[in-house]
């Protein structure tokens, strides 16, 4: 799931003060732009000390837990799931489910984003710029991103870091996530006395983590502000013309997975119509839509489960409350469309072996992402940076973040739903006649 980053407080929402920090830098860049020109003095004065400085620091801060963060996040996702050797036949019907249609969502995702091109709305004189004002930035990363674009045994083998200190500072993101994966999987095959202590210590390393990424949303109004203006007063209105249509792809993919995909699993794999399932669960879309939340959204859920649709609680207790972790259908999308999308933005042609490469990214850092409020913003950063996209990219899609992340929330709850649907069936204890009538 992804979780909202806005703050809980008293006050005015920080989504919202990323809204309005957008707003501002936009407007101010644009204005700027058309009256006094790209070349002028005062403006590369005011992008080289204020606002470059600012936008930096607040895109260092979000490098800075990428790391710890992938490493927390996946060892605990995975210690989780208690000892596999004793997860059973229902644990693994859930998680295979979970691992389907994440892989589908995300290469759903990525066929809707090279068919609708929102990138294509830029103007070619916008992009020759873009990719001349980040030459040098991408450059640096040139042969990182090299790395990931061809496919042969060395991919496979860099996976398995050798010193996995040094794949984290090199941000080897791949061979850090397989050692996570290890790490948890350890954690499961031991003793619960044994392991208790370093999992206590993940725990409190992904809440530093999570604190850190609280800081850094801070200062996120004034970062996105700067970050945006920096490249508004440079290229004008034109790029925000392709944010929308970014927008509306990504809008249009999250439908497109849940009227085609999910319905097709609930129509013909299960056997329940579509229209009854989501007017049987529609307390829990909508809590998902407005809480942004998918453990927030849980009591919800348990409760339509077991009242609306007449799935046994425990099947129901059982599936929910993994599937608010790992199963993240729209959390998948939307990262793989992002990338594409910032790529093209910047000039970064990616291969088909690089795209398949985002299509695993996104489905295994979704996972990541669980439960860590803002904890997809650094997660995406690390997989643009994989590809040699600059990291001010991200300013241009987090102003309009918001209404994504309620969207793709919903579409997550949605699909922890259908899996608690498909388990009670497949293990016998569900049909569709036994939806309650309705009164």
């Amino acid at each position: 799931m992804s979780e909202s980053i806005g703050s809980t407080g008293p006050g005015m929402k920080l989504h919202t003060k990323i809204l309005i920090g957008l707003a501002v830098g936009l407007t101010a860049g644009v204005t700027t732009n058309l009256t006094v020109g790209v070349d002028n003095p005062t403006v590369e004065w005011v992008n080289r000390y204020i606002a470059g400085p600012v936008g930096q620091i607040f895109l260092r801060m979000l490098f800075m837990v990428v790391m710890p963060l992938v490493f927390a996040s996946i060892a605990l996702g995975v210690a989780g799931l208690g000892d596999i050797r004793k997860v059973g036949r229902v644990g693994g019907k859930a998680i295979g489910y979970f691992f389907v249609t994440t892989c589908l969502a995300a290469t759903l995702g990525l066929i809707v984003v090279n068919m609708m091109k929102p990138w294509e709305r830029v103007s070619p004189e916008t992009r020759v710029e873009l990719m001349d004002r980040f030459a040098g930035d991408a450059s640096t990363r040139v042969e990182a991103a090299a790395t990931t674009a061809k496919f042969g045994p060395e991919t496979f083998i860099n996976i398995v870091p050798r010193n996995p200190i040094d794949a984290a500072a090199k941000t080897d993101m791949l061979a850090v996530i397989f050692f996570g994966l290890m790490f948890g999987a350890a954690l499961t095959l031991m003793a619960v006395e044994k392991s208790k202590p370093m999992t206590d210590w993940l725990e409190a390393l992904n809440e530093v983590v999570i604190k850190i990424i609280g800081f850094a949303m801070k200062l996120a109004p004034y970062g996105v502000a700067c970050l945006i203006f920096t490249v508004s007063s440079r290229f004008g209105f034109d790029l925000m013309v392709a944010v929308a249509a970014f927008v509306i792809t990504v809008l249009f993919a999250l439908a497109l997975h849940v009227g085609v995909t999910l319905f097709a699993i609930l129509k013909l794999g299960l056997g329940l119509s579509p229209l009854v399932f989501v007017n049987r669960v529609k307390a829990a879309l909508i809590t998902a839509f407005s809480t942004s939340s998918s453990s927030a959204t849980l009591p919800t859920g348990l409760a339509v489960c077991e009242t609306q649709l007449g799935i046994p609680r425990k099947v129901a207790g059982f599936v929910l409350p993994i599937g608010s972790t790992m199963c993240m259908n729209g959390t998948a999308i939307f990262e793989g469309i992002t990338v594409i999308f910032l790529a093209e933005i910047f000039g970064v042609d990616l291969t088909i072996p690089q795209m398949a490469i985002v299509m695993i990214m996104s489905v295994i850092t979704a996972i990541g992402a669980a439960g860590v409020p803002g904890g997809s913003i650094p997660l995406l950063v690390g997989i643009l940076t994989m590809f040699g996209v600059p990291g001010e990219g991200i300013a241009i899609v987090l102003g309009v973040d918001r209404i994504l992340d309620m969207s793709r929330t919903t579409v997550n709850v949605f699909s922890d739903l259908t899996a608690a649907v498909f388990v009670a069936k497949n293990e016998g204890q569900w049909t569709a006649a036994d939806v309650p009538t309705l009164k």
